[in-house]
């Protein structure tokens, strides 16, 4: 009797043991599969990720692909933080340029040369995530743009057209004053709405691209008439934003445009899904902000965010796997309906009129964005230098002139060529 009762106990004990292991194996993706973390800041694509990491599933069933985003204002915390404790995800969403080169120099990122995919990628586009070691650190996911939107039906009302030139757009702010609307929602309350602000209209002033490539190679600098003309523009526009504009955030500005306040608003191409969201009958237009010195329309352009691999990922031949993955048409295709952005895969279109008519203006009429792209570096960054400088001018505290100054101190303490 003994003997049974310590047979069943054993059997029991099995049993548990058994039950015990099949929950383990499930936690790190099956019994011979593994478990891939992602980290990122874009908590509003959780959604958007599970059908992608479903569809990647599809080739790959035994490995198990979990999306962790953290809230955008903490995820460099988090994400620094653990990197510097030999911890993190397996997968980093990397800030593009400067902040995600940093994490390859510091060594916390594998290198990714040689990946199947990387090669269809121009340049340009792979040195938003390329360390200073030339070695290829992410897979660009998305370019981003910023515009001018306007809101069609305003446009429409009044019998106002797409401005050609820069006097057509002030023409154009002065009509939609004059018929009570708020012309550009834009508000100084927090300062990267500045520097995205003026990379859309500093290039009709300083002469897009061919300013950028002579600053970027110490031929001129931030001091030059060109650049101190931008920073003048943007003073000049500010008769056109909204009242007590100084004290105006993101949500502020954003709900004044798609309620109908504000006829235009200088933003992103990530803004496009989340104003259908907040009004369905919006109907959406954007336009290449018009040049002042005689140049062709500009759309501000960066690659805004690559995919890396953690060096201190115990599961890196699986983490190569999804990021090829991400460098595929169907993938591309997948991104670009989903999310509605433009992928940065090339020769992918859109059944969106508008992201599709966007992709175009970029391949024709593009410009980088050029604090993020060439001057996020510095401590402070000058990009955020802008920012601040920027603020103080609408305070009535800076000149125009004192800004660019100011930026030029900055970029000169830090940029070899402008040394």
């Amino acid at each position: 009797m003994k003997k049974m009762k310590a047979f069943v106990f054993l059997a029991i004990i099995l049993v548990i043991s058994a039950c015990s292991s099949s929950n383990t194996g499930s936690e790190s993706g099956g019994e011979d599969g593994t478990t891939l973390t992602i980290g990122s800041w874009r908590t509003e694509d959780k959604a958007s990720y599970e059908k992608v990491i479903e569809k990647f599933n599809e080739e790959y069933p035994d490995i198990t692909v979990e999306f962790n985003p953290s809230k955008n204002t903490e995820y460099n915390t988090i994400l620094n933080t653990a990197l510097q404790s030999g911890e993190g995800p397996d997968i980093i969403h990397l800030r593009p340029y400067a902040p995600g080169i940093e994490l390859a120099d510091a060594g916390y990122l594998e290198p990714l040369d040689g990946l199947e995919g990387l090669d269809q990628y121009p340049e340009e586009t792979l040195a938003a995530s390329k360390g200073t070691d030339d070695k290829q650190y992410g897979v660009p996911l998305n370019i981003s743009t910023t515009q001018m939107f306007y809101n069609k039906k305003i446009f429409e009302e009044l019998g106002l057209e797409e401005p050609q030139t820069w006097e057509e757009f002030m023409t154009l702010n002065k009509t939609l004053q004059d018929e009570g609307y708020t012309p550009i929602s834009l508000g100084t309350k927090e300062g990267w709405l500045l520097s995205l602000s003026h990379g859309i209209i500093g290039p009709a002033h300083y002469g897009a691209n061919e300013f950028v490539d002579n600053v970027t190679a110490g031929e001129t600098d931030f001091s030059s008439e060109e650049f101190n003309r931008s920073i003048e523009a943007m003073d000049e526009l500010k008769q056109f934003f909204p009242e007590n504009y100084e004290g105006l955030g993101m949500e502020d500005i954003r709900t004044m445009f798609f309620t109908g306040d504000a006829a235009m608003f200088p933003l992103g191409s990530w803004e496009i899904e989340v104003l259908r969201e907040m009004n369905p009958d919006l109907e959406l237009g954007f336009f290449p902000m018009p040049s002042a010195v005689g140049k062709e329309p500009t759309i501000t352009t960066w690659v805004d965010g690559s995919y890396a691999i953690n060096a201190n990922s115990e599961n890196t031949e699986a983490a190569k796997k999804f990021l090829q993955f991400m460098t595929t048409e169907e993938f591309g295709e997948m991104f670009t309906e989903e999310f509605k952005m433009i992928s940065a895969i090339p020769g992918i279109s859109s059944d969106d009129q508008l992201v599709n008519d966007l992709g175009k203006a970029v391949e024709e009429r593009s410009t980088p964005y050029m604090m993020l792209v060439h001057f996020a570096g510095g401590n402070p960054s000058t990009k955020s230098v802008i920012e601040t400088e920027l603020q103080g001018m609408y305070l009535g505290e800076r000149s125009p002139e004192e800004v660019a100054n100011a930026v030029q101190d900055s970029a000169k303490s830090w940029y070899e060529p402008l040394k």
